[in-house]
């Protein structure tokens, strides 16, 4: 018996005969089947599924069942829906890639400027080994005890919380938090609102966990109340935002904004997750909702490009119901985080040469940052912020800059990552390690900015 017919370009499959390779007709049974088939190359991708209705009716079930089935396939990324042309397999079930975060291009041995990645300059670090000598001499070292987070490091933390949270949990860096919390509180299909523009691995996250993203619009003072009061009309489960030193755009959120957006949500039951990426390296207050709404906040800093990313650590602080969630959900893997790192970070926190250390690497990367954007602005190129280590930069042509950066040897972040939909022009500029050359490279900056240009002649290069 054939299982497909023909009558579009598009392989639709028998239901009589997938009906017949079903022997548990339960929705479980159901995708177990079928990603099989999908599996061993019985159903080829491209080919249509039957109507839930035609297949429920050839097992004597319910649509409902085979609905769930879908559901579960769509989740593994074995089937996808495309409108009129009905459910199509995609293929078997693969592992999600983060794939904005791994296009970073391809530049060869032309490239003389990398300003792609926004990370700290490791001369900047402090050094770890009196940390590390005084982790080492825990008495709690070996132990399975899976602690969520040790008491030297949640006593090293909680006096810098930007409210009292009422429960603490460390974790493995900061998107190590951001996706533990959008595992637990996102099902598939859940609507989640998130500033625009965010960090492209946040972005890579809801889609891994199946979320329907909201951009929230921002402007130099972070999330736009009205931009948000039409995404909480929608009722999303979560509201991700950067309140200080947003990446990649360095604005912070002022008082006044904050209060703005703490009454946007009142009345809904959007719980709020905080992003911190910078923890002592920009200078506080930092503006929270979770003196607002302490039962639905958490708040997550991480440490890595403060204190060192070899470390692995971050804080998640707030609610105490929303951290237990990801407490509970990493006892499926590692359980709990290393002690001599907590312990190491907590020894960093709390010693004065340390802490001056860090707030010496704060100034300078805000030197850096500065230098650049006044660089940039001599040569007609308006940036935003003050906070990060990276400038966001306007330019007419977002694909054109590139690719004339590109020709000069020059690699920077499109800006188009950075946002879930619809955006103006604009690039990422990396600015942590930028030390030497801040006049050429505002000079190639400047020149893409403007107007498309041939990248095969030399950019005109002003001293």
């Amino acid at each position: 018996m054939d299982l497909t017919h023909s009558d579009s370009p598009t392989t639709h499959l028998d239901p009589q005969w997938l009906a017949a390779q079903i022997e548990e007709p339960s929705a479980r049974g159901i995708t177990a089947t079928v990603a099989a088939l999908i599996r061993a190359g019985a159903i080829a991708p491209g080919t249509r599924l039957p109507t839930v209705r035609a297949l429920a009716l050839r097992l004597g079930v319910s649509p409902a069942t085979v609905s769930e089935a879908w559901s579960l396939l769509r989740r593994r990324r074995s089937i996808a829906g495309r409108g009129r042309a009905g459910t199509v397999v995609i293929g078997p079930p693969d592992v999600p890639h983060p794939r904005r975060f791994e296009e970073v291009g391809r530049h060869g041995d032309r490239l003389v400027h990398d300003l792609r990645l926004a990370v700290p300059d490791t001369a900047l670090l402090p050094p770890l080994d009196a940390g590390l000598s005084a982790a080492l001499g825990a008495g709690d070292l070996h132990e399975y005890t899976r602690v969520p987070i040790t008491e030297r490091l949640a006593d090293a933390v909680r006096p810098t919380w930007p409210f009292p949270p009422a429960d603490l949990l460390a974790v493995n860096g900061g998107f190590d938090g951001l996706m533990l919390l959008c595992q637990t509180l996102i099902a598939t299909g859940d609507k989640v609102a998130v500033e625009d523009p965010t960090a492209p691995r946040l972005l890579d996250i809801l889609d891994a966990v199946g979320a329907e993203v909201i951009p929230v619009r921002c402007d130099e003072r972070g999330p736009r109340p009205d931009a948000l009061a039409a995404a909480i009309r929608r009722k999303p489960v979560l509201f991700i935002y950067q309140p200080h030193a947003h990446s990649p755009a360095g604005y912070s959120v002022d008082s006044a904004r904050s209060a703005e957006l703490a009454t946007e949500l009142r009345g809904s039951d959007t719980v709020v997750i905080e992003d911190d990426g910078s923890a002592a390296l920009a200078p506080g207050p930092v503006q929270t909702l979770g003196a607002v709404f302490p039962d639905r906040v958490v708040f997550v800093r991480s440490y890595s490009k403060s204190h060192g990313p070899d470390l692995r650590l971050a804080v998640l602080g707030g609610a105490a119901a929303l951290i237990e969630r990801a407490r509970v959900y990493r006892t499926f893997g590692s359980g709990w985080t290393s002690r001599i790192l907590q312990n190491c970070l907590a020894h960093l926190l709390t010693d004065p040469h340390t802490r001056a250390l860090v707030a010496e690497a704060g100034e300078t990367y805000r030197t850096r940052r500065r230098t650049l954007a006044e660089a940039l602005a001599a040569r007609g190129v308006r940036t935003g912020g003050t906070e990060g280590l990276s400038l966001w930069m306007p330019v007419e042509d977002e694909r054109s800059a590139l690719v004339t950066l590109a020709a000069h040897g020059v690699a920077v972040v499109p800006g188009g990552r950075c946002f879930s939909g619809p955006h103006e022009p604009f690039v990422r500029v990396a600015t942590g390690r930028l030390t030497e050359q801040v006049d050429e490279v505002a000079d190639l900056l400047a020149f893409a900015a403007f107007e498309e240009h041939d990248p095969g002649h030399p950019a005109p290069i002003r001293r």
